[in-house]
């Protein structure tokens, strides 16, 4: 009998981003491809962002 498992990566990237960078704590955080800047993470604060949205309405982080 074969034993599958799930892990849902989804908003691991925007984790691995917050653990790095804790000012980024409490704020939400999207995580962009490299190669058309498509959203392909966020985290559970990021309401109103769909995944695969483009980031022409995106303010760069300072």
């Amino acid at each position: 009998m074969a034993l599958y498992g799930l892990i849902d990566g989804n908003s691991f990237y925007c984790s691995c981003e917050q653990a790095f960078d804790p000012a980024l704590r409490d704020k939400p955080v999207v995580v962009l491809s490299n190669n058309d800047g498509c959203v392909i993470a966020r985290s559970a604060k990021a309401v109103g962002i769909k995944m695969g949205d483009g980031d022409a309405g995106f303010r760069p982080r300072t």
